[in-house]
């Protein structure tokens, strides 16, 4: 299965860019071996657009435009349901097991989602209660994608 990550901005070269490329590229070398495979890295430049709806509207259209053909869309929001390191890396293991081609993982920019993206989503993402800088936001879900890997192989990086 082919996960893509789409972000709305993008890093600057420093520390955040470095740590989340790191985490990728760990994930884009042992993912193969259980059918996991690193597709693309999606960032586009928020909408300038004067109010948060359009603003928000503009950039899903720029997701939909991304999106593979019957991908399985995983939106990260303040809304969505929480997971476990575990359970993520089950959903994921799942969808890969269902045949599923291609799955995206979307970060949305500073205003959130278009609540009809939101409703098209396979599946909504929170990280947590507290609210994270969207560097961070990267960060963690390329942690948690290299993660999933090692779960699902039985590699002993994931310790409870």
């Amino acid at each position: 299965m082919r996960i893509s990550l789409f972000a709305v901005g993008r890093l600057k070269t420093g520390p955040e860019k470095d740590l989340a490329s790191r985490y990728l590229d760990r994930f884009a070398k042992a993912g193969p071996a259980i059918g996991l495979e690193l597709a693309k890295l999606v960032e586009v430049q928020e909408s300038r657009a004067s109010n948060s709806d359009t603003r928000k509207r503009e950039e899903a259209d720029m997701l939909e435009k991304a999106l593979p053909d019957g991908a399985v869309l995983v939106l990260l929001d303040e809304r969505g349901k929480t997971f476990d390191s575990e359970g993520f890396a089950n959903l994921i293991g799942r969808y890969r097991d269902d045949g599923k081609r291609d799955l995206m993982l979307a970060i949305g920019g500073a205003d959130g989602l278009d609540p009809d993206l939101r409703s098209k989503a396979d599946v909504v993402l929170n990280l947590g209660a507290m609210t994270w800088p969207h560097q961070l936001v990267r960060i963690l879900i390329a942690e948690q994608l290299y993660r999933a890997v090692t779960i699902l192989s039985g590699h002993p990086y994931h310790r409870v």
